[in-house]
C-alpha cells in the first residue's frame, strides 16, 4: 500500500481528475446498490397476489422506471468516468515523461557513464506505461469495486447481519492469502525486468552502431544477444505464472465454498420463512454485487504487483539526487579576461584510482594551450571538470579568479563553447544544429557562422540548404561536413572560452584542411584549450601543457619544450622515425603519423 501511495502522491498534481472521477465511480456503485431494492419492491408487491391481496400495478411499473432510471444513469456515469480516466492515463504519461526526462537531464555525466541508453528508455516507458494502466484501472474499477461493496455489505447487514458477517469473512482470507504471494512474485519480476533491460540496451547499441554491426557481419550474434536476455525472462515468467495462479485457485476454491455457505443459509432461511420471497431475491443480487469484484480483485492485485514492481526503477531514478548541484549563494558570472587555472586538483572517477593527482597549470586569456599526455592520462577528464560535468575530489578551477564550483552550472557553460572529436548532432535541420546553442539567432547569424566554419560551400549546393534534413546524428553527411557545422554551432555560440577534443582526428586530408582553417577562425581572440592529434597542431599553440602520473610534466611553448628531453621533444623525435615501433608509441599518445616532420 505504501508503494501505492507514493505513486498517487507523486501524481498529486492531476487531483482535479481523481476527484471527477471518485464523485461519478460513487455515483455509479449508488446506481448499482439500487436496482436490487427496486426489484425486491416488485416482488414484494406481485407476490401480495399469494396473500389474497390487490398488486398496485402503477407501483410495480414505477418500479420498472426506476430501474431503468438507474440504468441510463450507468450508461451516462460510466462512459463520463472512462472519458475522464482516459485523459487522466494521457496526462498522467506526459506529466511523469517530462519529470522523468527532467530528472534526468539534471543528473551528472557519472550517472549516464554506468547506464545503458536503451536500459534508461526501458525503464521510462514500463514504468510510465504501466502506471497509466494501473491508474486508469483504479480509477474505473477499484474504486467502483469499493464503494460499491461498502454500500452492498451495509444494505446486506440491515436485511441479514448473519449474511453481512460472511461476506465481511471473505475479504480478510482472499488479503492473507494474496500477501502470501506477493513478495515471491515481486522477486520474480524485478529478475524479469532486469533481463529484458539488458536486452533493450543492447538493441538500442546496435541499432546506434548498425554500420558497425554490419560491416563486421554480427547480425546474427547481436540478434542471439537480445533473444538470449529475453528468453531468460520467458523462462522466469514460467514460475511467477505458475505461482501466481495456483494461489489464485486457492483463493477462488476458498471464496466458492464461502458463497455456497451463504447460499444455502439463504435458501434455508427463506424455506424456513425467515425471509420473505423479495428479500431472497435482494440477498441473492447483492452477494452477486459483492462477489464480482471479489473475483476480480485477482486482476487488480496483479495489476496493482505489477505497476509497484515495473515502476521501481522509474522511481530509484527519479529518487537518485545530482552528485553536482549549486550551492545557494552561487552566482551568474560574466567572464571578463578568460583565464582559467587549474589549482592542485585531484579527481576520481570510482573515488578508488586517482586520475589526477594535483594537477596545476593555469591558461592565460586569448591563447592557444595544447594538453599532450598518453591515453588514459585525464585530458579529456580535465575538459570535462572545466564545464562541471563533474567535481574534483580536491583543489580548485578558477576562471578569472572566481572558482566555478560557486558559478552556476547555466552560467558557466554558457560561455564554453566545445567541440568535440566526434560532431554530436541531431536530426532535424542544418540551421537547427547550428542555432542548437543559440536557438533565438537570426538566419544571417547563423549564415556567418557556417561562412566561417567554411560549412556554407557544401550546404548551399543542397536541394534545401539550410532546411536540409540531416538524420539522426547527421547520418547523412560527411564526417567532415558534420565536423564544421559543428564548429559553425561553436561560432555562432560566441563564447570567450573554447575546448577542442581532437577535432580533427577522423578527417581525411582535404577535410581536415578546411576544418583546421573553420578552427582558425574559432579560435581568434578566444581562451583555447586543444586536445590535439597531430604535432603540427601542437606546434601552432602558445602554450604546451603535458600529462604524466596525474601531473604537469611540463609547460611552455612549443620551441621551450623541443629540446628540453620531455615528452613533447620526444614526440618529435618519434614523428621523424616512420617505423611500426614508432607509430605504436605515437598512437598511445593519440598522435597521428605525419607525412613529414612538423620541423
Amino acid at each position: 500500500m505504501r508503494d501505492i501511495i507514493k505513486i498517487i502522491k507523486f501524481t498529486k498534481s492531476l487531483w482535479r481528475y481523481y476527484l471527477a472521477i471518485s464523485i461519478f465511480t460513487i455515483l455509479l456503485a449508488g446506481m448499482s446498490q439500487l436496482q436490487p431494492l427496486f426489484v425486491k419492491g416488485a416482488i414484494d408487491q406481485i407476490t401480495n397476489v399469494l396473500h389474497g391481496h390487490k398488486v398496485n400495478i402503477g407501483v410495480v411499473a414505477m418500479f420498472a422506471i426506476f430501474i431503468f432510471i438507474t440504468d441510463l444513469g450507468t450508461t451516462f456515469f460510466s462512459n463520463i468516468s472512462g472519458y475522464l480516466g482516459d485523459i487522466l492515463a494521457v496526462k498522467l504519461q506526459q506529466f511523469m515523461s517530462e519529470k522523468y526526462f527532467e530528472h534526468l537531464l539534471d543528473l551528472t555525466q557519472s550517472y549516464f557513464d554506468s547506464e545503458l541508453t536503451g536500459t534508461i528508455i526501458n525503464r521510462m516507458n514500463r514504468g510510465i506505461g504501466q502506471i497509466s494502466q494501473f491508474i486508469n484501472i483504479l480509477s474505473n474499477n477499484f474504486l467502483q469495486f469499493i464503494f460499491s461493496t461498502i454500500f452492498s455489505l451495509a444494505i446486506v447487514y440491515y436485511f441479514s447481519w448473519q449474511v453481512g458477517l460472511m461476506l465481511t469473512a471473505i475479504y480478510p482470507v482472499f488479503i492473507y492469502m494474496t500477501k502470501k504471494t506477493s513478495k515471491k512474485w515481486q522477486t520474480y519480476q524485478k529478475d524479469i525486468n532486469k533481463e529484458q533491460d539488458i536486452a533493450s540496451g543492447r538493441f538500442a547499441e546496435a541499432i546506434g552502431q548498425i554500420k558497425v554491426v554490419k560491416s563486421f557481419l554480427q547480425e546474427r550474434r547481436e540478434l542471439s544477444i537480445f533473444s538470449r536476455h529475453f528468453a531468460k525472462s520467458v523462462t522466469t515468467t514460467y514460475p511467477q505464472s505458475r505461482l501466481w495462479h495456483k494461489q489464485d485457485i486457492s483463493r477462488r476454491l476458498i471464496l466458492n465454498v464461502i458463497f455456497m455457505a451463504i447460499y444455502v443459509y439463504i435458501f434455508v432461511e427463506t424455506a424456513r420463512g425467515v425471509y420473505g420471497l423479495g428479500t431472497m431475491v435482494l440477498l441473492i443480487q447483492y452477494a452477486q454485487l459483492i462477489r464480482i469484484p471479489i473475483f476480480s480483485i485477482s486482476f487488480l492485485v496483479d495489476q496493482t504487483q505489477r505497476a509497484i514492481s515495473n515502476t521501481k526503477d522509474y522511481f530509484d531514478a527519479i529518487d537518485i539526487e545530482a552528485d553536482i548541484v549549486d550551492p545557494v549563494d552561487a552566482i551568474d558570472h560574466e567572464f571578463r579576461d578568460g583565464k582559467v587555472l587549474f589549482k592542485d586538483v585531484k579527481f576520481s572517477y570510482d573515488n578508488k584510482k586517482m586520475i589526477l593527482k594535483g594537477l596545476s597549470f593555469k591558461l592565460d586569456p586569448n591563447t592557444k594551450t595544447a594538453l599532450v599526455g598518453e591515453s588514459g592520462e585525464g585530458k579529456t577528464t580535465i575538459t570535462n571538470l572545466m564545464l562541471r560535468l563533474y567535481e574534483p575530489q580536491s583543489g580548485e578551477i578558477e576562471i578569472d579568479g572566481q572558482n566555478i564550483a560557486k558559478i552556476t552550472q547555466k552560467s558557466l557553460r554558457s560561455q564554453i563553447a566545445v567541440v568535440f572529436q566526434e560532431p554530436a548532432l541531431f536530426s532535424g535541420s542544418i540551421k537547427a544544429n547550428i542555432a542548437y546553442g543559440t536557438p533565438s539567432a537570426k538566419l544571417k547569424d547563423i549564415k556567418e557562422a557556417a561562412r566561417l566554419a567554411n560549412a556554407n560551400e557544401f550546404i548551399d549546393k543542397l536541394e534545401n540548404a539550410y532546411d536540409t534534413e540531416i538524420g539522426e546524428r547527421g547520418l547523412k553527411l560527411s564526417g567532415g561536413q558534420k565536423q564544421r557545422i559543428a564548429i559553425a554551432r561553436a561560432l555562432l555560440k560566441n563564447a570567450p572560452i573554447l575546448i577542442l577534443d581532437e577535432a580533427t582526428s577522423s578527417l581525411d586530408s582535404r577535410s581536415e584542411r578546411l576544418v583546421q582553417e573553420a578552427l582558425d577562425n574559432l579560435m581568434a581572440n578566444r581562451t583555447t584549450l586543444i586536445i590535439a592529434h597531430r604535432l603540427s597542431t601542437i606546434q601552432s599553440v602558445d602554450q604546451i601543457v603535458t600529462i604524466k602520473g596525474g601531473i604537469v610534466d611540463e609547460a611552455g611553448t612549443p620551441s621551450e619544450l623541443e629540446s628540453s628531453g620531455g615528452i613533447y621533444d620526444q614526440l618529435l623525435k618519434l614523428q621523424r622515425g616512420h617505423n611500426d615501433k614508432t607509430k605504436e608509441k605515437l598512437k598511445e599518445y593519440g598522435i597521428k603519423q605525419e607525412d613529414q616532420s612538423p620541423l
